[in-house]
C-alpha cells in the first residue's frame, strides 16, 4: 500500500484526530515546532497539511514541499495561506465554509450586549464587592437602536436576524445587495446612521483599513464598533485615537491587527474596550464541526474521491488554470 503522508501544523480535535488514526492508507506526522516541522520536512514526502490558523504556509514553504496536494484549514478564513501560489502549484485549498456562522454570530451578539449593557463592569462591581457603586452604573439596551452590518454573507445575516429579534433596526452595506429583508445603504450612510456597526468581511487588499479615520470621523459619537471577522479590517492606530478622544463610545472584538497583543497594549487599557482572544469559533460543537469536516474532505481528496462542494476554495481557479 502506498500511504500518504499529513503533516499537521496543529492539533486538531478528538474527534479529526480519531479520524487521522483511523486511516490505515495515510500516516499522520507533527511540526508542532520548528524543529519538529525541520524534521518532519527533511525525512518525508509530504502528501497533505493540515493547520487551524496559526501555522504559516507561504510559497517559500510549498517550494520545500514538490509533492504537496492539498493544504487544508480546519476553519475559514485563509488569512495563513498564500492561496494564489497554491493555486499556481497546482494545489487544492480547503477549508470548511459555513462551519462558523452560527457561533460567531452568537458571539457577535453577545459582544455588543456585553458593551451596550456595560456587563463586564457591572460583574466586576459585584466581585470586587462594590455592589453600592449600582448607583454610579451607566448602561443602554439594544432594542430600538441601529445596527449596521459591514459585509451580508452568511454570518452577517445570522446576525441581522438575531439582532431584529432583539427589536433593533437592520441596515447593510456589502459588495453586494441580498435577498434580504434589510435596507442596503451607501458605506457612509451607514457610518454616519448606526447605533452599532458589525464588520462581517474577509480581510483582502480591498478591506484592509476600511475602517481608518475618515470612517471614524463619520460615526455616531454613541456608536459601538463590534469585530469578529479581521482585526486587519480596521486601522487599530485610529481606532485607539477614536476611543480615546470619544469619538466613539466604544469597540469590542474577538480579532486584533496582531495577536496576540504585545503587552501592556494601550488599547486594552481603555475601559470602553472589550476584548477575546479570536475563540469565537472555539466552542467544542464549532471546532469539531471544523476539524472533521476539513479531515474528512482531505482524505476524500488524497484517495481521489469527491470533497464536499465548496470547500475546495480555489477549485474555480485549479480548473481554469
Amino acid at each position: 500500500m502506498n500511504r500518504k503522508n499529513i503533516l499537521l501544523l496543529e492539533t486538531v480535535a478528538e474527534d479529526a484526530m480519531r479520524m487521522l488514526e483511523n486511516a490505515s492508507d495515510m500516516n499522520i506526522l507533527t511540526g508542532f515546532d520548528e524543529t519538529s516541522l525541520k524534521h518532519q520536512i527533511e525525512n518525508n514526502v509530504i502528501d497533505a497539511i493540515i493547520t487551524r490558523g496559526k501555522g504559516q504556509v507561504r510559497d517559500s514553504f510549498m517550494e520545500q514541499l514538490p509533492n504537496l496536494k492539498v493544504i487544508s484549514r480546519c476553519g475559514v478564513g485563509l488569512d495563513n495561506i498564500d492561496v494564489s501560489s497554491a493555486t499556481k502549484r497546482g494545489i487544492k485549498v480547503v477549508n470548511a465554509p459555513n462551519s462558523n456562522a452560527d457561533t460567531i454570530a452568537e458571539h457577535t451578539i453577545a459582544l455588543l450586549l456585553m458593551l451596550q449593557r456595560n456587563l463586564y463592569n457591572a460583574v466586576t462591581m459585584v466581585k470586587e464587592n462594590r455592589w453600592g457603586d449600582r448607583g454610579t452604573y451607566v448602561g443602554d439596551e439594544t432594542h430600538g437602536k441601529t445596527l449596521g452590518i459591514i459585509g451580508m454573507g452568511n454570518i452577517g445575516k445570522k446576525v441581522a436576524h438575531i439582532a431584529k429579534a432583539l427589536g433593533m433596526n437592520v441596515i447593510y452595506w456589502s459588495s453586494k445587495k441580498e435577498d434580504v429583508p434589510f435596507s442596503f445603504v451607501e458605506f457612509q450612510q451607514l457610518l454616519t446612521t448606526s447605533d452599532a456597526i458589525s464588520l462581517h468581511l474577509p480581510l483582502t487588499s480591498k478591506t484592509e483599513k476600511l475602517i481608518d479615520s475618515a470612517a471614524f470621523s463619520l460615526m455616531k459619537t454613541n456608536a459601538l464598533l463590534i469585530n469578529t471577522a479581521r482585526g486587519g479590517i480596521i486601522d487599530q492606530k485610529e481606532l485607539f485615537t477614536a476611543l480615546q478622544s470619544n469619538s466613539i463610545a466604544g469597540f469590542a472584538a474577538d480579532v486584533l491587527a496582531e495577536e496576540p497583543p504585545v503587552e501592556n497594549d494601550p488599547l486594552l487599557q481603555l475601559k470602553n474596550v472589550l476584548i477575546t482572544a479570536h475563540l469565537g469559533s472555539l466552542t467544542k460543537t464549532t471546532y469539531t464541526k471544523m476539524c472533521t469536516m476539513t479531515v474528512q474532505n482531505t482524505l476524500a481528496i488524497l484517495r481521489n474521491e469527491a470533497a464536499m462542494e465548496k470547500c475546495v476554495f480555489n477549485k474555480k481557479e485549479l480548473e481554469n488554470n
